[in-house]
Parts: C-alpha cells; structure tokens; sequence
C-alpha cells in the first residue's frame, strides 16, 4: 500500500502503472475482447485487388496482408508478448539472485568461477548471443523465453553481487554468525530479504527489456512462428507493406514502444521508493 500510495504522487509512475494495467487486461482477456479469431483469413478484410484494409468499419486497426483483423491479432499478440516478457524475466532474476547470492556470500575459490563466468556472458552482445541460440534451438514460445533469459541474467547476478557482499559485512550478520547459524540460515533468513526490492525492481525494469528482445527476434525470423501473433512477428509479416499499408507496422511499434516505456517508469519508481539509500531524502 505505501508502494502504491508513492507512485500515484508521481504522474510518469502513475500513468505507466495504469498504460501496463491496461495492456495486461487487454492480454488476459484478448479472447473476449477480439472481435475475431487472430488466425482467420476473411475474404472481406482484403480489397478488391488484393490489397489490405485500412482501419475503419468492422475493423478497427486494419487489416493484414492476409485479410486478418489487426486489433484482435494485437490483442493476442500482447498475451504472446506478456508471457514471454514474465516468464523469461522472471527465470532470468531467479538465475541472477541465485549467481549473484552465493559468489558475495561464499567468496573464494566459487566467487571467482561464478563472477569469471558472469564477465564471460557480459562481454558477448545479448542481442548477438540471443540470436545465435535462437538460431540453434527450433523457434517457439518456450524456446524464446529461454533464450531470452539465458541472456538477461547478468546484469541482475552483478547488482545482487555487490549487494551481498555488503550486507556479509554488516553487524548483524557477524553476530548471527558467532551465535553459530549455519550458512542456509544466514543467506534465507537475512540476506535474501534485504535483496527482495532489488530484485522487484530489476523484475519490472527487465519486462521492458524483454518485451523489446522478443519482438527484435520475431522481427528478425527467429523468435515466436506464424501463425502464433507477437507484436515482433506481426512487423515481420508486414515489413514490405510498410508504405502501402503503415498502419501494419505504425500499431504494433507503437504499442511496443509504450509497453517498455511504461514497464520502465514504473521499475524506475519502483527503485526510487524501494531503494534503502533513497529512503528519507527529499
């Protein structure tokens, strides 16, 4: 609730919570709110020479090139690109917390493995690296989550890292450790839950990042296939239309663009209120 009740003191903040609530609703009920099955091809959705509609009438955003209805192909398209976006997210923060906790808490011989590895995965290109698992791997929804968090971990294990090994340090760390609790009981007990808003924050800012990864593998090929929608996808299928039919590819960028931008405002609230160090200033 004092979460809450900070972000709606900042417009940006409020207005990205209520832009992602809004896209979230439109994605969970996509099947009640498309006025038509993504996958249908409608001999009244394409012009007489063959062309794509424009929007207006019975359809909304337009048509593709294959006469289906664009909104209710959006729509589906955000279920596609959401889950993916939380899934693939949420396996990256956990691989992150996972990392970053035992190479602060552990030091030695393991830290340095862990954090040599980490480095490795940071100097390769996440786009590079996506691409090139995507390419090895037969292209699906899970596939791409996958990937995708096996690309977006890295920054997460460093953040909780540095974190750790800060809070290994403090007092009531030492004394627990001198009253004899055992290693479990320290990293569950006490450090974890001081890393709890950090990886709150890093979830949300990485929705964004995600989101944009998907569509740039769609995009390119290789991420979500027809005829399952994603906004990447759907720029894909529509790139050669860009100047004969914008609308095909002005929506879905749109659309993407202000899901990350929102999933960003948010997770930048987010840092600035759950943050310790940002606690009492102002």
């Amino acid at each position: 609730m004092r979460v809450l009740k900070a972000i709606m003191r900042q417009p940006s903040a409020l207005f990205g919570l209520v832009v992602v609530a809004f896209v979230i609703v439109l994605a969970l009920g996509a099947p009640w709110f498309a006025p038509f099955n993504p996958g249908d091809q409608m001999f009244d959705g394409l012009s007489l020479d063959g062309a794509p509609l424009p929007p207006g009438g019975q359809f909304l955003l337009g048509t593709d090139t294959l006469g289906r209805d664009l909104f209710s192909r959006l729509l589906f398209g955000a279920r596609t690109s959401l889950v993916i976006g939380l899934v693939a997210n949420g396996i990256a923060v956990a691989i992150g917390l996972f990392v970053g906790i035992v190479a602060g808490y552990l030091r030695g011989f393991a830290s340095n493995v862990l954090m040599r590895f980490t480095d490795l995965m940071t100097a390769f290109p996440a786009l590079l690296l996506a691409i090139m698992l995507a390419a090895l791997l037969r292209p699906s929804l899970w596939i791409v989550a996958m990937v995708i968090a096996l690309v977006n971990w890295v920054q997460v294990a460093r953040i909780v890292y540095t974190e750790t090994r800060s809070l290994a340090e403090r007092d009531f760390i030492m004394a627990e450790r001198s009253l004899g609790a055992g290693h479990l009981r320290v990293l569950f007990m006490h450090i974890l839950p001081h890393l709890i808003p950090t990886a709150i924050v890093w979830g949300t800012l990485g929705i964004a990042t995600t989101v944009l990864l998907e569509a740039t593998l769609s995009f390119l090929g290789i991420g979500v296939q027809p005829p399952q929608p994603s906004w990447g996808n759907i720029i894909f299928e529509s790139q050669s239309y860009f100047q004969a039919a914008p609308w095909l590819v002005f929506f879905p960028g749109a659309i993407i663009l202000l899901t990350a931008l929102s999933f960003n405002l948010v997770g930048d609230a987010l840092r600035d209120i759950l943050d310790p160090t940002q606690r009492g200033r102002g």
